[in-house]
C-alpha cells in the first residue's frame, strides 16, 4: 500500500485510522478537511480544489482521508488501496457529539486553522443520513475498482483494531 485512500461518513474515524496507518506504513497523511477550509470554513473555488487534489494525488505515496464526492473518482483511480470506514450510524453521531465538545473552543489537528469545531444540523443531517444517500454511491464505486485496488471494508471497532494490527511497518498486511 503506497497510495491509500481512507473513506466513510462523518464520525467514523477517517483522520484517526489515516493517522494510525501514516506512522504504521511510513506515508505521508493529508487530511482532505485541511486542505479544502480557509479559516472561517470558507470553501475553495472548484478549479482551486480540483488542482489541490491532483497535487495531492500525483504525489508517489500518500494517504488522503475525507469523502468530497466531487474528486472521489480522481483519487480512486490513483489509489492502490481504499479503506472503507463503514461503520454503525449510531457510534458515528456520537463521535461527531463527542469531537464537539472536545474541540468546541479550538481547532482539530486534523482541519484548516480557522475553523473551530461546530456541530450544525447540515452536519448532523449529513451523518444521519449517510448510510442512505452517500453510502451506496460509495460501494457502488467500490464495487467498480474492485478488480484492480485492494478494498479493505471494514464495518466495526473491532475490524479497525484488527486491521491496523496486521498492518506491519514495512507496509504490508498479515
Amino acid at each position: 500500500m503506497q497510495r491509500v485512500l481512507v473513506i466513510g461518513s462523518g464520525g467514523s474515524g477517517k483522520s484517526t485510522v489515516a493517522a494510525q496507518l501514516g506512522e504504521l506504513l511510513n506515508l505521508e497523511v493529508s487530511h482532505l478537511d485541511k486542505f479544502y477550509w480557509s479559516a472561517g470554513w470558507v470553501k475553495p473555488e472548484p478549479d482551486e480544489w480540483i488542482k489541490t487534489v491532483t497535487e495531492l494525488i500525483n504525489r508517489d505515496s500518500w494517504i488522503i482521508d475525507g469523502n468530497y464526492s466531487g474528486t472521489l473518482e480522481l483519487r480512486l483511480q490513483r489509489c492502490d488501496a481504499i479503506v472503507f470506514l463503514d461503520l454503525p450510524r449510531l457510534l458515528c453521531m456520537w463521535r461527531i457529539v463527542k469531537r464537539f465538545f472536545r474541540y468546541r473552543h479550538a481547532t482539530r489537528p486534523d482541519i484548516a486553522e480557522g475553523c473551530r469545531e461546530n456541530l450544525d444540523l447540515e452536519f448532523i443531517s449529513w451523518v444521519w443520513n449517510y448510510h442512505r444517500r452517500s453510502r451506496p454511491k460509495v460501494i457502488r464505486r467500490l464495487r467498480e475498482h474492485a478488480a484492480d485496488k485492494q478494498i479493505v471494508w471494514l464495518r466495526s471497532r473491532s475490524d479497525v483494531n484488527k486491521f491496523l494490527s496486521q498492518i506491519t511497518s514495512t507496509g504490508t498486511q498479515a
